[in-house]
């Protein structure tokens, strides 16, 4: 543990979140870098308002707005999906099971207009880790403020994992334009 102060820790950050090969827990960039977490959330903060590419994602942050679950998708493609809170997990399980990653859900809320949250998920580790934090949180999936409604961005390696991903979800009746 090397306590950093300001602009040094934010440096470090920055490449610490550069080099990961995934996401890192907002906690472990604490305990590495001698501070709160409360601290880690300011600084990405900071760091987002100077344009960098840091999202936020149930399983830590991930630098990189542009790649994929996996840093390193070339297509995407936004899907329009329908289904219960109780269907998430076959939803998710069937878009990773084709070789895609699922990078974002957006709802369109009746008063905050369109919210759109971060979900990262290209494997079923990461599908069971985001429904632990779910669990564990007690929160409601955001498709809960609107009934079902809600999109995905999902991106793959290729056009032909993205149909592939999309087939697999209208196969199971999670396509919003299925019904």
């Amino acid at each position: 543990m090397q306590k950093r102060k300001g602009d040094e820790r934010r440096e470090w950050l920055l490449d610490r979140l550069k080099q990961a090969d995934g996401p890192v827990k907002g906690a472990d960039l604490a305990r590495e870098a001698g501070v709160s977490r409360q601290v880690i959330v300011g600084d990405v903060t900071l760091l987002k308002a100077q344009d960098e590419p840091i999202i936020a994602t149930s399983a830590g942050y991930v630098f990189g707005a542009s790649a994929g679950a996996g840093g390193r998708a070339l297509f995407e493609k936004k899907l329009a999906c329908l289904h219960t809170a109780d269907d998430t997990e076959d939803e998710l399980n069937a878009v990773v099971d084709a070789g895609a990653a699922v990078r974002d859900v957006t709802v369109e809320h009746p008063v905050y207009g369109e919210l759109t949250a971060s979900l990262m998920v290209a494997n079923r580790h990461d599908v069971r880790q985001f429904l632990e934090r779910v669990r564990e949180t007690d929160s409601p999936y955001l498709l809960q403020l609107t009934g079902g409604p809600h999109l995905h961005t999902i991106t793959a390696d290729s056009e032909e994992i993205l149909n592939r991903a999309e087939q697999a979800l209208r196969e199971q009746g999670f396509l919003a334009d299925e019904d």
